[in-house]
C-alpha cells in the first residue's frame, strides 16, 4: 500500500511534481516556494507534508532540500514524464499510425522526439508539401533516407543532390527500386555512378523518412496497406537527428547494396 501512495504523490499532482523538480536543482524556504508557483500557503503547504511523509523532501532549519531517495526517484521519473508528454504533444499521429517498423529500442527513446511537429497538408496540396520538404533538404551537408514510396520529383531531385556532390544514401524498397530502375534508368546509372552517392535495398518497409544534418521528416502508414500522404513529423533538435541517424543504420543493417545496375 505505501508503494501504491508514493506513486500518487507523483502522479496525481502536478504541483508535488514540480516541487520535487524545484528542489533538485535547489533547496528552498517556504516563501521561494510559495514565489516561484504564485501560491499562497493553504495550497502549498499540504502537498509539502504529503512529500515529506513520503521522505521525498526534508526540511533542514527554514530550507527545504530533496532527498536522496527522492533524487533517486526523480531521476527515473524524468525519462517517463517526457516520453508520455512526447506522446501526449502529438497523440493522434502516434495513436492512427502503424509503429510496428520502427525498432522498439527506438520506440523506447520516443522521448528524443519531443520537440517534432507534425506538419499536416489537405491531399490537394500534398506535392506543395514536398516542395517545402525538398528546399529544407537543399539546405543540408549530406541525405540519408529510407523510402518505401515513389514521389515523381524525387529521382530529378535526389539526381541533383549528386550532381552537387553532396554525400546521399538511400535505401528504397523492392517495389520503389524496381520502379525507379526500369522508369528512371539513366538517372539511376548516374546516381550510382556519382562518387558520393549509396544505395541500398530492403525487402519491405511501412515508412519513410529523411535525416540530414539539419532536418529529419518520417511518415508513416495507417496501416501496411494505407500510406498517410499528409501528415509528417518533422523536427530539427539534435535528438531528433541522432534518432533519425540510428533509424537509418537500423535499416541500413538489414539491406543490401547496389552498385551498379
Amino acid at each position: 500500500m505505501k508503494s501504491k501512495g508514493l506513486l500518487s504523490i507523483l502522479t496525481f499532482s502536478e504541483k508535488r511534481k514540480d516541487i520535487l523538480f524545484l528542489l533538485e536543482k535547489k533547496p528552498s524556504t517556504l516563501s521561494d516556494i510559495k514565489d516561484y508557483f504564485n501560491v499562497s500557503s493553504p495550497e502549498i503547504s499540504p502537498r509539502i507534508k504529503e512529500m515529506l511523509a513520503y521522505n521525498l523532501i526534508e526540511r533542514t532549519d527554514k530550507h527545504y532540500h530533496i532527498t536522496p531517495i527522492g533524487r533517486a526517484i526523480i531521476t527515473h521519473f524524468r525519462p517517463f514524464l517526457e516520453i508520455i508528454e512526447t506522446i501526449e504533444k502529438n497523440e493522434s499521429f502516434w495513436e492512427e499510425h502503424y509503429l510496428d517498423d520502427i525498432p522498439q529500442n527506438l520506440l523506447d527513446n520516443l522521448m528524443d522526439l519531443k520537440g517534432c511537429e507534425v506538419v499536416s497538408d489537405s491531399i490537394e496540396n500534398i506535392y506543395e508539401s514536398h516542395k517545402s520538404f525538398t528546399e529544407n533538404i537543399s539546405r543540408s551537408s549530406y541525405l540519408k533516407g529510407v523510402s518505401s514510396i515513389f514521389i515523381p520529383t524525387y529521382p530529378d531531385f535526389v539526381v541533383g543532390m549528386a550532381k552537387r556532390n553532396v554525400p546521399t544514401s538511400l535505401i528504397l524498397t523492392e517495389k520503389v527500386f524496381s520502379k525507379v530502375r526500369d522508369e528512371h534508368h539513366d538517372k539511376l546509372e548516374y546516381y550510382l555512378s556519382s562518387p558520393h552517392t549509396e544505395l541500398y535495398v530492403v525487402d519491405d518497409v511501412k515508412l519513410a523518412f529523411v535525416v540530414t544534418d539539419v532536418f529529419f521528416s518520417m511518415s508513416l502508414f495507417f496501416t501496411p496497406d494505407t500510406y498517410d500522404p499528409r501528415d509528417d513529423l518533422v523536427g530539427s533538435g539534435e535528438s531528433a537527428l541522432k534518432w533519425g541517424s540510428e533509424l537509418f543504420d537500423h535499416y541500413k543493417a538489414i539491406s543490401s547494396q547496389i552498385t551498379s545496375i
